[in-house]
This record gives C-alpha cells, sequence and structure tokens, in this order.
C-alpha cells in the first residue's frame, strides 16, 4: 500500500524511514556508505543523524554519477517534501523527455538506497544536509543555475514596493506582503498569465532574461537602470536582492526553461567508444611480450641494486641523480624508471635497509619472487600495481609546500589511483575482445561516473551579458549591467595547483596513466585488454566484435560500439583478487617464451642470446660478460674486466672454458679463450690483504714497478719485505686503485686464502610491502553487516520500545537511562525472573560508558543478573551495582 492510500504509514523522519527497512536494505545502505558503520551506531536513530551530519553527507554526494547527482540537486530546488510528478517535471521539462522519464526511478531509488532522500513518491524529502549543499545561495550558486524563489528574494522588499510590482504586473493588491509574493509567484508559475506577460516585454528585456535564464542568476545594476531593465524591475521578473545587485527569481527561470531544472540531462551514461579493434591472439601476444619485459626490467633493476643501491634522502625517497642513472641503467626516461621504482616498491621486492646511512635494496622476497614461475610473478607485480595508492606520475611535480615529489618519498599516495585503475580496466572489459578504447569517450564515461566538483557544488556557466564590478559577489557570478560584456566561464586551478580542480583533473589523469601502465606492465596488448587482463580484474570472457575487419581503415578508424558492451564487473575482495590473480598468472604462462639453454658465441667477443635465458646461465653470464644491447635478443660483450669479475667471483679458467663450450651453439671462438687464459694468467699474481692492507708478491720486480709508478702515490706504499708492499688505504681501494694501474690483483683472507667476491650481496631486513592508503573506511564485510545490523536493530528495540515506569521510580526522558534504587532494582528483576517478563535497563560497563538494553532475566543470586540479552542477541551476565535502574516494556 503507498502512502497515498495510508497517510499514517507515511515516515515522518529519516529515523523511521530507516526503521521501515528490510535487513537487506539497511546493508546495501552500510555497504555503500561505509563511514555510517565505524563505529557501529547504537540505533537507527544515531544512524540517522549520522547519514544526515555534513561529512558523511558531502562523501556520499561525491559518489553519485551525474543524473543520479542531478536528480539530486533537483529535489534541492524542489518544494519540500516534493512529489514524484514535480521532481519528474524539473528533470524532463514541460515537454517530458521518455529517456529522463525511464532513468529517473533508478536515480530515485539510489539516493533513497544511501538514505538522501526519504518518503513516498506524495513526500519525497532531500535530508537537510544536502539541500543545504546543492540549494542556490548568493554565497554557493547552484549547479542548476538557479536563484531564490520569489518568496526569498523578495523577503527584504518594503511592502509598498511590493504592492508596485503588484500593480505594475496587472494583480490586485493585497494587504501584506506575504500574501503578495504569494500572488506574484502564482503569476509566474501559471504558463498562460506567464506567456502574457512576456508577449508584453521589449525584445531588449527578453534578451537579458535570456543571458540570465541558465544561471548564474545575479548581476549588477546601477542606481538609475536602463529601461530594458526597469521594465523587468518593474513586474517582479528581476528583484533586488542586495544595493545594486538583482537576482532572476527561480520562478521565472523555470518558466522560461520550460520547467527544466538542467540545461542538459545525461539520464544515459555515454558508451566507451573503440578506437581499433585487434585480433585477440594479437592482443594476447602483445601483452605477454610486454609482460616479460616488465619481468625482466624489474629483475635489472633490483640486480643493479644487488650491493646496495642509492642512499635514501634526508626527507625520504629517491634523488634526482639517483632516479637519472637509474632511468640510464634501465634504458627508459626517468617518468618510466620511477614507474618500475615504485612497482617494486609496492609489491615488497624494494625497500629502504634502516640502516643509520640508509639505502635502497632488494627485500628477502625478492629472491623468493624471482625463483617463482613466470606467471606468477607477474600477477603479483599487477596485482600490487591495481591495489597500489602512490602515483608515479606525480614524481617530479610540487607538492602544497613547494617541495618536489620524489620516486619513493612521502607525498605520492592517492587513494582515489585503486578505485580509478580499476574502473579503467572494468570499462576496457566492456568492450568487444580486442578493442582499444577511444581516450575521450573513456574519460567522458568516468566523468559521467564521478562528476567533477563543479557539477557537483555549483558554479555553472557565467553569462556573458555582464560586466564585473567591484561589489559583485566573489563566487564570481555576473549578471545585468548596462549594457552587453564580455563572456567568460570559470575555471578551476590548473594542473598541480590546490583546490577542487586538482581533485578533478587528478581522476582524468589518474586514467590516462593507468593506460600508459596498464600497456607498460602487460595488461593490455596495443590497448585493448588482453585475456590476463580480463582475468586479473575477474571479468566474464568479451563478446566478439561484429564487425568482419580486424584492424581500422585509418588512425582516425573508430568502430560502433553502441549498447552491446558488457556490464562492468565489481570490484574484487582481497580474497578473490588473489584467486583472479592465480587465474591471470595460469593464463599467461603459456604466452611467455620459453627459457634458452644456449647463446651464439661471435669472434668479435660477443655473444647473442636469442631469447630469455634460463636463469642459472643468464646470472653465470651476467657475471662473465657485460649486456650491450637488449631487445628481442641480449648481446653481451667479453671484457678483460667482465672476466676478471668472474675470476674474482671464485671461477677458474678451465671453468670458464667448460661453461662457454656446454652453452655455446658455436665454438668458442679463439680471441675469446685467448682472452680468458690471459686474464686468469695475471689474476691472483698479486695478493691484498689487512695490514691497514699490503700486497705481496712472490716476483719481487712486478712489486718494484708497482713502486715506481706515479699513479701509486695515492695509495701510500711502502716495501715491508723484498715481496711485501704495505698501504695506508684500505684493501678494497688498494684493489680498485692496482686494478687501474693495469693489474689483476686478488683479494685473500688473513689465513692467506683467496676471498671469492659473490655478485647477489646485500639485502635489506624482511619488509612488508607499504599498505595503500584507504580512500575513507573499508567496505564491511558480510559478517560485519550482518552483526552490525544485529546490534542496531537491538539498540533501537531498547530505545524505542514503550515502557511503563517502576513505581517510586524517577521519570526518565527520552534516552536517557532508566533510574531505580538498589531495592527496586532487585525486586524488579527476581519479580521478572518468575514471569519472564523482558526488562529495560540502564548500564554502565567497567569503562565508564552507559547503554541501554532489553533483557529477559533468568536467574539472579550472588549479586549478578544472568539474562537473555535481546540487544547483543545472547546469554549475558552483568554485576547488579552497575545497573543504574529498571523499567518495565509496554503492551
Amino acid at each position: 500500500m503507498s502512502t497515498e492510500e495510508n497517510p499514517a504509514a507515511a515516515p515522518r523522519s529519516l529515523a523511521e524511514a530507516l526503521r521501515g527497512r528490510d535487513d537487506v536494505s539497511l546493508a546495501a545502505l552500510l555497504r555503500s556508505r561505509p563511514d555510517l558503520i565505524t563505529p557501529v551506531p547504537t540505533d537507527l536513530t544515531q544512524l540517522a543523524t549520522r547519514a544526515g551530519t555534513r561529512a558523511s553527507v558531502v562523501r556520499a554526494l561525491e559518489r553519485l554519477d551525474r543524473f543520479t547527482l542531478q536528480t539530486a540537486q533537483a529535489l534541492a530546488i524542489a518544494p519540500d517534501p516534493a512529489t514524484y510528478a514535480e521532481l519528474l517535471g524539473l528533470m524532463a521539462g514541460d515537454d517530458g523527455d521518455p529517456a529522463v522519464s525511464a532513468a529517473l526511478p533508478h536515480a530515485l531509488g539510489t539516493l533513497r538506497a544511501q538514505a538522501l532522500v526519504w518518503g513516498g513518491d506524495d513526500r519525497l524529502r532531500l535530508v537537510r544536509t544536502a539541500r543545504e549543499l546543492l540549494a542556490p545561495s548568493p554565497q554557493h550558486p547552484s549547479p542548476t543555475g538557479l536563484g531564490p524563489t520569489v518568496r526569498e528574494a523578495g523577503a527584504g522588499i518594503s511592502p509598498g514596493r511590493v504592492q508596485e510590482i503588484l500593480a505594475t504586473a496587472g494583480l490586485p493588491s493585497t494587504h501584506d506582503s506575504v500574501s503578495a509574493l504569494n500572488a506574484l509567484a502564482g503569476l509566474f508559475d501559471d504558463p498562460e498569465q506567464m506567456s502574457a506577460l512576456l508577449d508584453q516585454a521589449p525584445s531588449e528585456s527578453v534578451e537579458v532574461l535570456e543571458r540570465l535564464v541558465w544561471g548564474p542568476p545575479y548581476g549588477q545594476v546601477t542606481a538609475d537602470p536602463a529601461p530594458r531593465l526597469r521594465w523587468l524591475l518593474d513586474r517582479g521578473l528581476l528583484l533586488p536582492t542586495a544595493p545594486g545587485t538583482v537576482v532572476l527569481p527561480r520562478e521565472v527561470a523555470l518558466r522560461l526553461r520550460a520547467g527544466r531544472a538542467h540545461r542538459t540531462t545525461e539520464p544515459v551514461p555515454p558508451p566507451v567508444e573503440a578506437a581499433a579493434a585487434h585480433r585477440p591472439q594479437l592482443v594476447d601476444a602483445t601483452a605477454a611480450g610486454q609482460a616479460y619485459t616488465a619481468l625482466a626490467t624489474v629483475e635489472e633493476l633490483l640486480k643493479d641494486w644487488h650491493e646496495g643501491g642509492p642512499a635514501v634522502l634526508r626527507a625520504g625517497g629517491l634523488s634526482v641523480r639517483d632516479l637519472k642513472r637509474t632511468a640510464v641503467a634501465l634504458d627508459v626516461p626517468e617518468p618510466v624508471a620511477a614507474f618500475w621504482v615504485e612497482l617494486a616498491y609496492a609489491a615488497g621486492l624494494l625497500a629502504s635497509d634502516g640502516e643509520a646511512d640508509e639505502r635502497y635494496a632488494a627485500t628477502p622476497a625478492y629472491d623468493e619472487w624471482r625463483e617463482g614461475p613466470a606467471g606468477e610473478r607477474w600477477a603479483r607485480l599487477a596485482t600490487a600495481w591495481l591495489a597500489a595508492t602512490r602515483t608515479p606520475g606525480l614524481v617530479g611535480e610540487r607538492d602544497a609546500k613547494d617541495r618536489t615529489l620524489s620516486a619513493l618519498g612521502p607525498g605520492l599516495d592517492r587513494s582515489a589511483a585503486p578505485e580509478v585503475r580499476h574502473r579503467v580496466l572494468a570499462l576496457l572489459a566492456g568492450l568487444p575482445e580486442g578493442a582499444a578504447p577511444d581516450a575521450g569517450s573513456l574519460l567522458a564515461r568516468l566523468s559521467w561516473e564521478r562528476p567533477p566538483r563543479a557539477d557537483r557544488t555549483g558554479g555553472g556557466a557565467p553569462s556573458p551579458y555582464a560586466r564585473r564590478t567591484p561589489a559583485q559577489p566573489a563566487e564570481g557570478t555576473r549578471g545585468v549591467a548596462a549594457r552587453a560584456g564580455g563572456s567568460g566561464a570559470p575555471g578551476y586551478p590548473a594542473d598541480g595547483a590546490s583546490g577542487a580542480g586538482e581533485e578533478d583533473d587528478l581522476r582524468s589523469r589518474l586514467a590516462r596513466w593507468t593506460l600508459a601502465e596498464a600497456e607498460m606492465l602487460g595488461v593490455t596488448g596495443r590497448g585493448a585488454l588482453s585475456s590476463h587482463g580480463r582475468a586479473l580484474i575477474g571479468a566474464p570472457p568479451a563478446p566478439r566484435h561484429a564487425d568482419t575487419r580486424t584492424e581500422p581503415a585509418g588512425p582516425g578508424d573508430k568502430l560502433p560500439v553502441h549498447h552491446r558492451q558488457t556490464p562492468v564487473p565489481p570490484a574484487l575482495s582481497p580474497a578473490e583478487q588473489a584467486t583472479a590473480a592465480a587465474a591471470a598468472g595460469r593464463l599467461l604462462d603459456p604466452l611467455l617464451p620459453e627459457p634458452l639453454d644456449h647463446v651464439l658465441l661471435q669472434a668479435d667477443l660477443t655473444a647473442v642470446a636469442p631469447g630469455p635465458l634460463e636463469r642459472p646461465l643468464a646470472d653465470m653470464l651476467g657475471v662473465l660478460a657485460d649486456v650491450e644491447s637488449k631487445g628481442g635478443a641480449t648481446v653481451y660483450r667479453f671484457t678483460p674486466a667482465s672476466v676478471r669479475r668472474a675470476l674474482d667471483a671464485g671461477q677458474s679458467a678451465a671453468d670458464l672454458h667448460a661453461f662457454l663450450t656446454a652453452h655455446s651453439r658455436t665454438p668458442v671462438p679463439q680471441p675469446l679463450a685467448y682472452l680468458i687464459d690471459d686474464v686468469a694468467r695475471r689474476h691472483g699474481h698479486l695478493r691484498v690483504g689487512a695490514a691497514s692492507s699490503y700486497v705481496r708478491c712472490d716476483d719481487d720486480a712486478v712489486l718494484n714497478e708497482i713502486l715506481a709508478d706515479k699513479r701509486a702515490a695515492g695509495l701510500g706504499l711502502r716495501r715491508l719485505a723484498p715481496t711485501v708492499l704495505a698501504a695506508r688505504t684500505d684493501p678494497a681501494a688498494l684493489l680498485e686503485g692496482l686494478r687501474a694501474m693495469g693489474f689483476a690483483p686478488a683479494a685473500e683472507s688473513a689465513e692467506g686464502d683467496v676471498l671469492i667476491a659473490r655478485a647477489d650481496a646485500y639485502r635489506t631486513p624482511p619488509r612488508t610491502p607499504p599498505e595503500p592508503v584507504p580512500d575513507g573506511p573499508p567496505v564491511p564485510d558480510d559478517t560485519l553487516l550482518a552483526a552490525a545490523i544485529r546490534a542496531v536493530r537491538a539498540g533501537d528495540l531498547a530505545s524505542t520500545a514503550p515502557r511503563r515506569p517502576v513505581a517510586g521510580a524517577a521519570d526518565t526522558a527520552p534516552g536517557e537511562l532508566p533510574r531505580t534504587t538498589a531495592a527496586e532494582t532487585l525486586a524488579s528483576l527476581q519479580a521478572a525472573v518468575l514471569t519472564n517478563d523482558t526488562l529495560w535497563i540502564g548500564y554502565v560497563n567497567a569503562e565508564g560508558g552507559a547503554s541501554q538494553r532489553v533483557i529477559a532475566p533468568i536467574r539472579v543470586e550472588g549479586g549478578f543478573v544472568t539474562a537473555y540479552d535481546h540487544t547483543a542477541d545472547e546469554v549475558r551476565t552483568y554485576p547488579l551495582h552497575r545497573i543504574t535502574g529498571v523499567a518495565e516494556l509496554g503492551e
């Protein structure tokens, strides 16, 4: 039965409206507005109060799509309460719009579900805080561009002036200003009378109205207005609100707009258009190639930082110089290098070591990660990227304090990043298989789903029929002046500036960064979502495109998508995300190239790896040779320094010859064999140890040569014996100095044994990946929701249940705890045990927190009462001395 048929059933407050909801509806409310459950409210009245607070309402409005927000804005300028017919008229206009009529019930249902609107279709009420935020005022222009009503704008006009306006408009005079303003509003609400009045208006006056009708409605007039303005002022079509300021009343604007609250309504989300279509197999192959490159790049980054990476800045993060060095080492631009560094950090593979001289290095988790299957390793990177709130695209920009934002440093967290990434990939999943999106249509869709702040809080396009005066309102509204002026549009802070515009622009930038990062990571290929990318977000398989073409005719060729897009998948829980990531890794594994166990040695002291190498081969070759170029094939170059590095790692010349023979598909070239033998013959001939340090050699002629070399002056060498030189420098510096002079010394231990220098060295202590910065309270799970709803229902029962005061008890005001003496409390509880009655009690816990509960006493003994607590839905025991009082529940 509707509230029209049963007016008594109409809720009188938001709390009553919530009280009439079932558990499923309450769970949907708490899931969409999780701030309402933090902490769990004691009853539905407190829940309704919290749902009407400014912070909560602003947060809820920010998460509405454009059409639902337009519906709320229309309710804000509608009568309070409004009927569904009045709301439909404001949204669809006098002529009606079938698309708006079809979409309005869903938008209104969304507002009701989120407790922003309550009441039946005959009495729709927008919560007071939302009305205050969205209703027009001189300080906060409405997003609709409408001004105040005739009654609001005319409240400050003198009674005599109001009667003059009535007479000029052709209406009979009244006895007071209130009835006069009501009569004037009735004139403007009547289409026929309003049309007749406007038919009499000079064309210049109509032009003024047309320029003001879509807002802003405020403007300036001189002390002696022009005749076209005087005609409007005399008939109340413009009303003064302050000296020199006038406003177009809301009723007049709505008549001129044919009843529409908005110039343009968008009941249907704009579709994401496909800019190009590719074969799905080509998309997957391209994405797999990018995924392999991503794995290789992260490995190369952390291998470069094996022995301790760059130092941590005092303020945190990576210095500009170190980021440039990393970019050169990875052979990528600096912004891309920042992305890979941040990705490794988000995945927990990279961290600072926490030492006094703090440096970045790989974590122990990196060793475990690099031993896993390729698909599993990629899934870990992709999952970390999806959930990370750190935003590499901001590196190099400046924060609010004009400090440069550095990679791995503070200030890069943006809580909206995970949501935007998921939405972009979800919208890509809605396209046909192999379709790459048009970036413009994608950004338009995201803007519809989360409108810019200007659309939420006002600031419509200014009227061009204006000139700025010093007395004009500070909000930048422009209005009527003595002559037509220039046009302008209110701007928001540019890229990197502070304010609302930064947030709105950041979302579009996050979307663009997501498209680029997804391509680099291999989630997409050629702009289209890959099959393993779909699995990563839990999306179902996409439909095949109906168009028979597999490639666009040209760069601007767009393939129609229309409404055949599949629904976008919802966000996944952590457990579901882990399952989806594992499935994505399994899909990717067959697409990645198989590691090779061989290389091709060439006579110019290079080796060509025609594909990815098996890990032992790659590790050994990385020590024995230097990477000269990368791509589809990797080229390694053998040098005396690289061969000496392998010998320092404990290899012998025979080991190196055997290694190359075993892993080369071509014979070992003679120049390479000579190079290895020559370096090995000289390696270890000199021995360096710690005295501060020393050099010993069986050939004293070599030591004489060293002492005679001018380059050895900085080493502080002196002869201790015919075969021993002592130095003031440490062993490491002595080793480097002698190598720079062309010798090949080897380090030795205190026992005289040769020390082996292995490449894999430094690791940080165990570190956990950085926690994403949440965008507000987390969405509660089903278990928490069920418990919270049960507690709220029970608390509401305790606070609203009718009760009879115990004889002799003091009167208890609503919301206060019952108060009875200890004797009366004990007597009432004992009687309830015998009669199986349910009581209402006040209780103060050990921390001093007061609450009211509904209990069914089971027994009373030893200073305690054991009872079934309806509030907690379980049996509990309470100390009698903590019960403030008892009252019986009514029938």
